[in-house]
């Protein structure tokens, strides 16, 4: 568990070259927008310099005519002749409140196409992160926590977005808008502008002590929330063992107690930010105090007030920068983590020479294991030289104790995993040669833990494929006898499934699985423990169906229930990765071994004689 707070939780710097380079990539197609949103910025600045101005010049130019010599002059008149005969004073309201709205229609632009340009280039971070999830190979998945990989195309996009909107181009304009002020300030009157700066030092040294004592507290506060993350999740996935041993009081306690360590968390942070806006308001007061102090006498008072209205400005953004400083680190510790995922080595790609469609002999069904050793870890071997031939139309059957790599066998042949040693053949073809899609067209699997998508029955079935027509569907189902309970279903083969299938049984979700088969058309029929979810009388009808889907095509099954799988043309048996027997029900039950015991204590209820133990 500490493992994945530490990797979930982890902050990034602040700012990170390498990863700003890599996100560019998804930026730079909206590089026009990221161009137009920097350079709103000088208008944008220019209007937040214009109200001091206004003021200012407007009440020199109203009351002390001649202020600012004969070409200051006669641009002021200019700008400041009340037109239609109003008043100076209700002119400059005027400007005052056009300057405002100008402003703000300005700012309004600049929000929503920082927004939108960020949305558009995370909108392609997220579908490469979806896109790279799906090309990863199954054993990816065995290790990844599944909440992790939503993360990445969910919270952790969003979070770059945010650095996009509310953190680089912000950071930017922020330090414009600072430069700009400085400048302006010192160039009106650098005397006084140099005695107004001399407190910003002592808030330079408070904003790095802030730095270094709030990333701790980002730290806290994001560990304990993901302890709680991690505690609802256990609780609401165990809900049913919770309540049957009755863990809520035990359960409760340690939720308040993590829940008291973030708030406790949570107040340190608030604090150092309290401090850090307590730091500049403070400053801002002396700064202030400091202006009028130095400036009566050296300055007019339109001077005066253009120094504290800038000077404002200036500070503004300083208190804020505790947000900033968190937005930019969560981003920058997402951005790690999404393209650490997106590097991640494809193991299992098709051919790099890709074999012509007319050179990929048509799907007849022949399977092949060559000398196959393979080892999900290291050396433990789950399947060791394994050999054996499925002819076309050959129905067979892989049985063996629980752990004898039955499953293995089905995984392999799929690709989702590589063998360590040897080869495996479809239609002569080694399976590292077809292409991944071309593979999986011609096998067609049932598995035992059947999965349902949200949609309706007939979308369960056809899985997305424009090509089958609705009679396509009815015609799958009736050959599986699963046409009579999805009629009697409210909206027919137009119901909803609900999440996980849960207004399903069991039977028959495996009987929608056993239409998908049909309907995939696959040459290749995988039964993967077809029959273990369901009862007895739902089992005989399934039989029928699986007996008219076996004709034609090549069956392999894994069966636990030996009593399922007499009839079929070869059963090999697998023990501890390696076949140990191979032939059909009668030859295996002569010959006494393995498949003997097993069958014997299945079946005949015998005494479980020799090694038949599960292994894992």
């Amino acid at each position: 568990m500490s493992d994945v707070f530490h990797e979930e939780e982890a902050l990034g710097k602040a700012y990170d070259t390498r990863l700003l380079v890599l996100l560019w990539r998804y930026i730079s197609p909206y590089r026009w927008q990221v161009i137009v949103t920097l350079l709103m910025v000088v208008p944008i600045f220019l209007l937040e310099l214009a109200p001091a101005w206004i003021i200012k010049t407007g009440l020199d130019y109203a009351f002390q005519p001649g202020v600012g010599g004969e070409g200051a002059g006669a641009l002021t008149s200019f700008i400041f002749d009340p037109p239609l005969g109003l008043s100076i004073l209700a002119w400059l309201a005027l400007l005052y409140l056009l300057v405002a709205l100008l402003g703000m229609g300005l700012q309004f632009v600049h929000m929503i196409l920082m927004a939108v340009t960020g949305q558009s280039a995370m909108r392609d971070v997220r579908s490469a992160v979806f896109g790279k999830i799906q090309q990863l190979h199954l054993g990816f998945f065995d290790g990844y926590p599944v909440g992790r990989l939503v993360t990445r195309a969910t919270n952790d996009v969003e979070n770059v977005t945010e650095m996009f909107s509310a953190g680089v181009v912000a950071l930017i304009t922020d330090v414009f808008k600072m430069v700009g002020f400085a400048l302006v300030l010192f160039y009106i009157n650098p005397k006084l502008a140099l005695a107004t700066f001399a407190a910003i030092p002592f808030l330079a040294i408070a904003a790095v002590v802030f730095r270094l004592k709030v990333r701790e507290a980002f730290r806290a506060v994001r560990v304990r929330i993901a302890r709680i993350n991690a505690h609802i999740q256990e609780t609401i996935t165990g809900m049913k063992v919770v309540q049957l041993f009755t863990r809520e009081a035990r359960n409760m306690r340690e939720f308040d107690r993590m829940n008291a360590d973030h708030r406790d968390a949570w107040n340190q942070s608030i604090r150092y930010d309290a401090l850090l806006f307590a730091a500049v308001e403070m400053v801002s007061g002396v700064t202030i105090a400091v202006i009028i102090w130095v400036g009566t006498g050296l300055v007019e008072a339109g001077v005066l007030y253009q120094f504290i209205d800038y000077m404002r400005r200036f500070l503004r953004p300083l208190q804020d920068l505790s947000a900033k400083y968190s937005v930019m680190q969560s981003s920058m510790a997402s951005s790690e983590r999404i393209f650490q995922l997106l590097q991640t080595d494809i193991l299992i790609e098709d051919p790099k020479d890709r074999p012509e469609a007319s050179s990929i002999p048509q799907s007849r069904g022949c399977v092949e294991f060559e000398g196959v050793w393979f080892a999900y870890k290291g050396e433990d071997w789950v399947l060791r030289d394994l050999s054996f031939k499925v002819e076309p139309g050959e129905r067979v059957a892989l049985v063996g104790a629980t752990g004898a790599g039955k499953t293995t066998v089905i995984n392999l042949l799929s690709r989702f995993y590589e063998v360590n040693r040897g080869r495996i053949r479809v239609d002569g073809i080694d399976v590292r040669d077809m292409p991944q899609r071309e593979l999986r067209r011609r096998v067609a699997t049932v598995l035992q833990d059947v999965f349902l998508f949200s949609g309706s029955v007939s979308d369960n079935i056809s899985l997305g494929r424009s090509e089958l027509e609705p009679t396509d569907i009815e015609a799958a189902a009736r050959a599986v006898e699963a046409h009579g309970f999805i009629e009697r279903l409210p909206q027919g083969y137009a119901t909803e499934v609900l999440e996980r299938g849960s207004n399903l049984s069991a039977g028959q979700r495996q009987l929608l699985s056993f239409a998908r088969a049909l309907a995939h058309g696959g040459q290749i029929l995988i039964l993967d423990e077809a029959t273990s979810s369901i009862d007895t009388e739902t089992e005989r009808m399934i039989q029928r169906g699986i007996h008219a889907l076996m004709r034609g095509k090549t069956a392999i099954a894994i069966a636990h229930r030996l009593s399922t799988i007499r009839d079929v043309d070869r059963i090999h048996v697998l023990h501890r990765g390696e076949l140990v027997e191979s032939g059909r029900h009668e030859e295996l039950i002569a010959l006494g071994g393995v498949y003997k015991r097993l069958y014997s204590l299945q079946v005949e209820g015998g005494p479980a004689t020799g090694d038949v133990r599960p292994e894992g």
